[in-house]
């Protein structure tokens, strides 16, 4: 009987210790999953949507941990230098987003690469008031060009014009 107890004691930590480095291996940071846009996990939910930012997201997932809601947004692609700018903006966007949403300002975002030379790389990007004053700055860049007729391709390679959702109305694009 007491070998039956401590083999199920021992499967029971095996079991713990599996979980963890699964949790570790996505990236996401212990906490209760609030949202994830991952296919397989759950329903898709609907986008966060911000209408005085003119601004629509989904990050991959939205963790609630001591009262904060963190956004994590998992690459494939994985720098040697450390995270992207344009990652960065993007995470920086699902903040003003959260905050915008949940009326909870995140401290902090999460930035997970799952492949490259060194795949499970994660990084916690904190959300300053420069950083929030950066993103606003692209927002409205963006919505400035957008509002112009005629904006030209700002690139000739076919592969990212496959993987445009624009693709289809673009009188541009490099790929059918």
């Amino acid at each position: 009987m007491i070998w039956l107890i401590l083999l199920l004691v021992i499967a029971g930590l095996g079991l713990l210790w599996a979980a963890a480095r699964q949790r570790r291996a996505t990236g996401v940071p212990g906490g209760r999953l609030i949202y994830s846009d991952m296919a397989g996990w759950s329903k898709l939910e609907k986008p966060l949507y911000a209408s005085n930012l003119g601004l629509t997201g989904k990050p991959d997932y939205l963790v609630e941990q001591g009262g904060h809601i963190i956004p994590v947004e998992v690459k494939t692609a994985n720098p040697a230098q450390g995270p992207y700018d344009s990652h960065i903006y993007q995470l920086a966007a699902y903040c003003l987003l959260v905050t915008q949403v949940y009326g909870k300002r995140p401290r902090y975002g999460i930035l997970h690469y799952t492949a490259g030379s060194r795949p499970g790389r994660t990084y916690a990007i904190d959300f300053t008031q420069a950083l929030e004053e950066e993103v606003l700055e692209i927002i409205r860049q963006m919505q400035s060009v957008s509002l112009r007729k005629g904006v030209d391709r700002s690139h000739n390679q076919p592969q990212r014009c496959a993987r445009c959702g624009y693709r289809s109305a673009c009188d541009q694009a490099l790929t059918q």
